[in-house]
């Protein structure tokens, strides 16, 4: 894809010399990092490592009931070859305290390849409810109201609350040591709203928002990451058997295509020409950065939207 391609030297030394940037302008003693196992975190780590020595930089690990086994196992390996310090702390209990594995008793079916496959099963079913050209993912990024589905609601928030608790904790632990919170969000993600509003785009300062994913995998080919980092499908790992290609609907390279042709002001038709695909599939792509607009926006205010009203009139 040569119309996304990068210098990986001169982007990933820019990158440093931000995150060192950013945390001496906001007298931090350093930067902590959420380490999931997958290539953006680890991205994030590796520069922050580069830019402000091993000492100063915490990787803090909080897997939960349904994350991957292999997703604790990959970042502290991750932690231990670039020398920083790491924290775990799980989730699990926290989670179970506040009632949230009895709103979708996955926990009942046991093995992690059971509870995918009824997942799947469930999103699937949930997918013929809808609308043409809508998928799971577009559809709850608005309110649930006119969706049909069993455990809808309960299902939503199983999954934010887990994301949202994540970045509690990496504030937590920022403030007790004075740490700066680097957020791993990509281009790619914010632009369509793969993230959880008020949760894993919350960040100090974010690196990687200039990049799109297929951008972050190529910059990752510059960095010394671990194989089975490398070649791990992309997952929020929120839920067995969710990566996220199936929940968005398309994969990233198409994505990313399509996204840097929209951000060029090319219309959808030519779009599809140029890139060979239906055209509905560019337009389902609009969709997702409309209908998440609200989740890269400051709340409305009534106040505001008054005044603005009068300056048009």
């Amino acid at each position: 894809m040569e119309e996304l391609a990068i210098d990986t030297a001169t982007v990933s030394g820019d990158l440093v010399i931000f995150i060192l940037h950013e945390v001496r302008r906001l007298n931090r003693h350093g930067a902590i990092v959420g380490l999931s196992g997958g290539i953006d975190s680890t991205v994030v780590a590796v520069l922050a490592t580069w830019a402000l020595g091993p000492e100063k930089v915490l990787g803090l690990i909080m897997p939960e009931l349904d994350s991957a086994p292999e997703s604790k196992r990959y970042a502290i390996t991750l932690a231990r070859q670039l020398g920083i310090r790491w924290k775990t702390v799980g989730l699990t209990k926290t989670l179970a305290l506040i009632g949230i594995y009895r709103k979708v008793p996955l926990w009942l079916l046991g093995m992690r390849r059971l509870k995918a496959g009824m997942v799947r099963r469930y999103w699937e079913g949930f997918a013929e409810e809808l609308a043409e050209g809508e998928t799971p993912f577009s559809a709850l990024m608005v309110g649930t109201k006119g969706l049909r589905g069993p455990w809808l609601d309960e299902a939503v928030a199983y999954h934010r609350v887990k994301v949202r608790l994540r970045t509690l904790l990496l504030y937590y632990y920022a403030e007790l040591n004075n740490l700066l919170v680097l957020g791993t969000c990509n281009k790619t993600e914010k632009m369509i709203g793969f993230f959880v509003k008020y949760g894993d785009a919350a960040a100090d300062t974010a690196p990687l928002e200039g990049l799109y994913k297929t951008q972050v995998r190529e910059l990752a080919t510059f960095l010394p990451i671990p194989e089975e980092i490398m070649v791990r499908p992309p997952s929020p790992d929120l839920l067995p058997g969710i990566t996220d290609e199936y929940a968005m609907g398309l994969t990233y390279e198409t994505l990313d295509r399509i996204l840097w042709r929209l951000e060029r002001g090319m219309g959808r038709e030519a779009i599809a020409a140029d890139l060979g695909l239906d055209v509905s599939l560019v337009e389902y792509v609009e969709k997702l950065i409309q209908r998440s607009e609200h989740m890269r926006s400051p709340p409305e205010s009534p106040l505001l939207r008054h005044l603005q009203s009068l300056e048009g009139e």
